[in-house]
């Protein structure tokens, strides 16, 4: 660096990666600035510039450069930085440190983490430093980096469908075509065995060693928990789970009907987009927690909204909100998400649940819900209006669900106005004999006789 470059440099003022120091007396100050770069964007720290930006410079000698080396023994852990001296007209020197931004990051100097924000250096808090240990450490002391004991048996045939599917989706570095070869390429498998990521994905039978490896469905009678129409328990691997989770939707969720004008049959489109439903799924399998044994990814279907819960919180200080904004992609098993990404199942930009948002607005629906509830993590699909139930204690006939619909607003209707929202119109006193099946099965309620009665939507209130 030339003097003339210092002094382009110094008139940027001092920022998050620029520091002036007078003299290097000020080492203290100057570590714990280096410090709170390492652990954020990088940057320099230039000894021998005034806070005003008055290039001085200082007499560099051995005890200068002795005492520095010493400090720099105070980072842990250890950092990689570098100096250089920019010689100056009058006969001093500026010294510069620099450092990047660190792949070891949290950082200590003597023992305390530092934050660099602006011009400014800070103790990092106590939370932040957890969070970003645990970040580091990730890498490293992940349970799907773990080798499964037992040498558990995978499936074959699936690890060969998940290559076809990479090749069709231009998802291979290089052509493979042998199963096992692909499993050590994406570090499923290595000398020392059977990593548990692979146990996830392709095991033949992980139960009982890996009880974790579980899916729930349920599709409850009415908005709350009290009665099962069906529930099921499915352990195996996680496209095996995700297939039937496909399947258990297609049976239990209602299908929402709709006419275009000029079109006399009616248009049948699942209630909510079958593409956001999969990237849900996709993404409590990849995203959840499998250290924790009791865990599993649950599909609860109840007649005014559908749940996607996976056992975990949110990875690496990520919140709800954070969710339907731009964010990083952060996957707490990366080797498995990688798998999944391959399969051209995800994309590696962390839009997934903006791309959930996306699909169910453009459907007409309300944005789903994203919330953290009691060690989980819930993602709420609620349909615009008023959804006719698929099933109650009767079979209900395509036309008795098209009157609960005309009736979703809660407004009190006269039989002909029901009438006239019907298509095509029934008979006056077969409408009659639907709308009193319906109050049987207290889905709807009615006032007053004959030609003077009105019929409204039974309301009731969501409870867990």
């Amino acid at each position: 660096m030339t003097e003339t470059q210092l002094t382009n440099l110094v008139a940027q003022g001092e920022s998050d990666t620029l520091e002036f120091k007078t003299t290097t007396a000020a080492r203290e100050a100057a570590m714990k600035t280096l410090c709170g770069m390492l652990n954020g964007s990088g940057g320099r720290v230039l000894i021998g510039v005034t806070e005003a930006g008055k290039i001085r410079g200082q007499a560099i000698s051995d005890g200068t450069l002795k005492d520095l080396a010493q400090a720099y023994i105070g980072f842990e852990p250890p950092a990689a930085i570098r100096q250089m001296r920019v010689p100056l007209a009058n006969g001093l020197e500026v010294f510069v440190i620099e450092v990047d931004p660190s792949p070891s990051a949290p950082h200590t100097f003597h023992g305390r983490a530092y934050r660099r924000l602006n011009s400014t250096t800070s103790i990092m808090q106590q939370h932040e430093y957890q969070r970003r240990l645990l970040e580091r450490d990730h890498s490293t002391l992940r349970w799907e980096n773990r080798v499964a004991p037992g040498s558990p048996l995978l499936d074959m045939a699936e690890v060969g469908l998940m290559l076809r599917d990479a090749v069709a989706a231009n998802r291979l570095d290089s052509p493979i075509t042998d199963p096992a070869q692909a499993l050590e390429r994406l570090k499923l498998t290595s000398p020392a065995g059977v990593t548990q990521a692979a146990v996830v994905a392709f095991a033949v039978d992980p139960f009982p060693a890996y009880p974790q490896c579980a899916l729930r469905l349920a599709r409850f009678q009415g908005i709350t928990k009290a009665e099962f129409v069906d529930q099921q328990q499915l352990t195996g691997h996680a496209f095996k789970l995700l297939r039937e989770a496909d399947l258990f939707l297609r049976r239990h969720l209602p299908v929402a009907g709709r006419f275009e004008s000029g079109v006399m049959e009616r248009i049948d489109e699942p209630l909510f987009p079958p593409l956001a439903l999969r990237e849900a799924l996709v993404n409590a399998f990849i995203h959840r927690d499998y250290s924790i044994v009791g865990g599993a990814v649950s599909v609860a279907v109840y007649d005014d909204r559908l749940e996607i819960i996976s056992t975990g919180t949110l990875p690496f200080g990520l919140t709800a909100d954070d969710l339907v904004r731009d964010h990083q992609s952060r996957p707490r098993n990366p080797l498995l998400a990688d798998v999944f990404y391959r399969r051209g199942l995800i994309e590696k930009w962390g839009r997934g649940t903006q791309k959930i948002i996306d699909l169910c607005v453009e459907a007409g629906h309300p944005p789903p819900q994203f919330e953290e509830r009691a060690g989980d993590v819930v993602v709420r699909f609620i349909p615009s209006g008023y959804v006719p139930p698929h099933r109650v204690e009767h079979s209900l006939t395509d036309r008795q669900r098209r009157i609960l619909h005309a009736l979703r607003d809660g407004r009190k209707y006269a039989i002909r106005d029901i009438q006239a929202a019907l298509t095509p119109q029934p008979a006056a006193q077969t409408l009659r004999d639907d709308l009193n099946f319906l109050r049987n099965l207290k889905l709807v309620e009615h006032f007053g006789h004959g030609r003077g009665s009105v019929w409204w939507l039974t309301q009731t209130n969501s409870t867990e």
